[in-house]
């Protein structure tokens, strides 16, 4: 079966992804905005944050493809087929991406490298105080594919590490400490002087990063945030860095998407805004991929990178 593929954001220009369709599969119909042509032309959608309600108004509609790992943005749509097939980007250089981000946020909170960076600036010659790794303990929670990748590079760089997770992982590497369920959250929490978000976006993890959790972590912790932006209560965070619950925020994913310019995030000293770089799959992996699903709906195989819609990952 042909097949017509429709680019959807609200968020970003997809239209970076069109030489790459144009090298490596110059014959498929690709759609893009106002070019989109009739609803019932279209069967896949390869989108990020695509608009509510689209997958609904397309009756060909055969698959709904996110250009990353996260899927939130494309399940959280309450008009989305119960049935329709929804696929995430299996990166195999994402675990890279974000491991390198993750060890760098660590490292520079850890060794006071936004101090030095200062200090450098104004030509002072001052020591701070020096933390072996094995004394700063770092908590991971999600202890996926890039969770477990993240938690594995830091054990190995000396860091005290552990993982929390909503079920029981066997098996967890040689050095990483690990922690399940709500009844064990709490003495995870105690533990972390850094703690990394990496779960995944689900009603259940929607605000997982607030006020009580903050309350619950050592005074004066660090928090990474690299899962997405509608974890975090954005004021429950100021208001911990403020009263020096929190000491410092590294943040990387936002609720809205880019930063509006009067966000309190971009001025407050103990917060450093990236834009949403902490990895990312170029577009090659994402077109390879979205070819190969179109071959896998054809031939009636299991699509590469499906989730299961109830847990909603």
């Amino acid at each position: 079966m042909s097949s017509a593929i429709l680019l959807a954001s609200t968020q970003i220009d997809m239209s970076y992804l069109l030489p790459t369709f144009a090298a490596l599969a110059p014959a498929l119909d690709i759609r893009l905005g106002p070019d989109a042509g009739a609803p019932d032309e279209i069967d896949v959608v390869l989108c990020w944050h695509p608009a509510e309600g689209l997958a609904a108004a397309l009756p060909r509609l055969r698959l709904v493809q996110s250009i990353a790992a996260g899927v939130d943005h494309i399940v959280a749509d309450p008009t989305l087929p119960p049935d329709l097939p929804v696929c995430r980007i299996i990166d195999p250089d994402m675990a890279s991406g974000m491991v390198s981000y993750v060890v760098w946020a660590i490292a520079h909170h850890h060794r006071h490298f936004g101090a030095y960076l200062a200090r450098s600036a104004e030509g002072v010659w001052q020591e701070s105080p020096i933390v072996p790794s094995r004394l700063h303990r770092v908590g991971i929670a999600g202890l996926g594919v890039l969770g477990l990748a993240t938690a594995r590079a830091l054990a190995m760089l000396g860091y005290d590490v552990a993982g929390w997770s909503r079920s029981p992982k066997p098996d967890l590497p040689v050095g990483i400490t690990g922690f399940h369920g709500n009844d064990q959250l709490d003495e995870f929490l105690a533990r972390c002087d850094s703690l990394v978000c990496l779960l995944p976006l689900t009603d259940e993890t929607r605000g997982f990063l607030s006020a009580d959790l903050f309350a619950r972590l050592p005074t004066g912790a660090h928090l990474v945030n690299v899962g997405r932006g509608a974890h975090l209560v954005d004021a429950d965070l100021l208001a911990a860095l403020d009263r020096g619950q929190l000491g410092a925020a590294t943040l990387d994913a936002f609720t809205e998407e880019p930063l509006p310019a009067d966000h309190p995030f971009w001025h407050h000293p103990g917060i450093i805004v990236t834009p949403h770089i902490a990895t990312r799959t170029g577009p090659t992996v994402v077109v390879t991929q979205l070819l190969d699903n179109l071959a896998r709906l054809d031939a009636g195989t299991p699509l590469a990178g499906a989730i299961d819609r109830r847990r909603g990952y």
